[in-house]
């Protein structure tokens, strides 16, 4: 006789307890790759070192400068790692865009219509990576394999280079824009730039240094030298800049513009307004950060063409002006150079200096500094600088003894009433 439950359950008696089995787990496979993977790592890994490199220097003086720059050398040279390299230097992000496999459209900003066409209009909507820019308020952005985008792409890039704008989207000032280009003849459908983008870039020859590549193979590459602008030599860098390339234009008016004969020469760097206009940056930047000789040569010969270049270098080296400012200081203590050319551009550096802070005090000084002029026997030389400083002339200042020299020659030009 078996005893019953007092309370049986209405659904039958309870299944018994079911223990299982305590299972075998296995750890998951190694991953075959992730030796490989830090062995990568470990390569990557490098130390750089403070080193002599003047193309380095070059492009960080253009970069610096803001100008387009655009490295020109043979596919897998370094000048891509040579920009990532400056990226990191400047503490600025980078946006690589493969020029030659967009549209035009990628650059022009693509249509979007909104509800009302007639009324409101139809933007261009930009890229991601002009947007990203924008948002970031500056950066390095980057268009490698420039001379594999067709005619159509270039054309599209006119407007990216020269007024910073994509679509309806204008990028900060603060944003500098570099480019790469393979010759023609090694580039993959390789197409000569066209003369109108090609007169928007400083053109920089990219090689590489073999002693430098093997050294790098060590792990240890040169490190990007960032030059630095003192803001002490600001004034008297940019007057000195002023009257070097306005005095070698003045002696060498045939050299303002020269377009190139053939197509290949017409895609490089050739003699412009607007590449004067680049120079004049490059040249004060170089002044003001102290930059070296082989540096500011390679950048101004690839804003204005070797010819044109090589003859402004020769130029520069024979010119040595004086600091402005310290004349402007004290203007007894200044000798006038020998030479005209020299007088000349000295003479411009000094209007442009007291042009750009301009009081009675530095006004009056630069009539001392154009009364030597006079004294020397050259007022010819001094004429246009005496122009120039009597437009500057407030109403209540008086009229200084410096000018009598030049009384006849300003009031024929009309910056002087006839009745003085």
């Amino acid at each position: 006789m078996t005893a019953t439950d007092p309370h049986p359950s209405p659904h039958g008696p309870e299944p018994a307890e079911y223990s299982e089995e305590p299972r075998l787990t296995t750890s998951p496979a190694p991953d075959p790759l992730a030796a490989a993977d830090a062995l990568v790592a470990r390569l990557r890994a490098r130390r750089t070192e403070p080193a002599a490199s003047p193309q380095l220097e070059a492009l960080a003086l253009a970069v610096t400068a803001n100008q387009p720059v655009l490295l020109w050398g043979e596919p897998g040279i370094g000048k891509s790692a040579g920009l990532e390299q400056l990226a990191a230097g400047l503490g600025l992000p980078l946006e690589t865009v493969i020029a030659s496999v967009h549209e035009p459209s990628d650059f022009a900003g693509l249509p979007i219509v909104g509800d009302d066409p007639a009324a409101t209009g139809v933007p261009m909507a930009p890229p991601d990576w002009a947007v990203r820019l924008r948002d970031a308020g500056h950066g390095l952005l980057f268009f490698d394999e420039l001379s594999s985008a067709p005619p159509a792409v270039q054309a599209a890039l006119l407007r990216v280079v020269l007024e910073r704008r994509v679509g309806s989207l204008v990028l900060p000032d603060a944003v500098r824009i570099v480019a790469a280009a393979n010759p023609p003849s090694s580039a993959a459908d390789g197409w000569h730039l066209s003369p109108p983008l090609a007169n928007r870039f400083v053109h920089l020859h990219w090689t590489h240094d073999p002693a430098t590549v093997a050294r790098g193979m060590a792990g240890t590459w040169p490190e990007a030298t960032v030059p630095v602008v003192d803001p002490a030599k600001v004034p008297g860098a940019v007057a000195r800049a002023r009257g070097a390339v306005s005095g070698f234009l003045t002696a060498r008016p045939g050299l303002v513009h020269q377009l190139p004969g053939d197509a290949e020469t017409r895609g490089r760097s050739w003699p412009s307004p607007r590449t004067w206009e680049m120079a004049l940056r490059l040249l004060a930047t170089a002044y003001a950060t102290g930059a070296g000789r082989e540096a500011t040569a390679a950048a101004l010969t690839g804003a204005v063409g070797d010819g044109a270049g090589i003859e402004l270098l020769s130029y520069l080296e024979h010119l040595d002006l004086p600091d402005p400012e310290r004349v402007l200081a004290d203007p007894a203590a200044f000798a006038l150079p020998d030479r005209g050319d020299r007088q000349l551009a000295f003479l411009i550096a000094i209007v442009s200096a007291v042009q750009s802070d301009l009081t009675r005090s530095r006004w009056e000084a630069a009539w001392a500094v154009l009364a030597k002029a006079v004294d020397a026997g050259v007022p010819d030389v001094a004429a246009r600088a005496a122009t120039d400083l009597a437009a500057m002339r407030r109403l209540d200042w008086p009229v200084p003894a410096g000018i009598d020299a030049f009384l006849d020659l300003l009031r024929l030009s009309g910056a002087l009433p006839c009745g003085r």
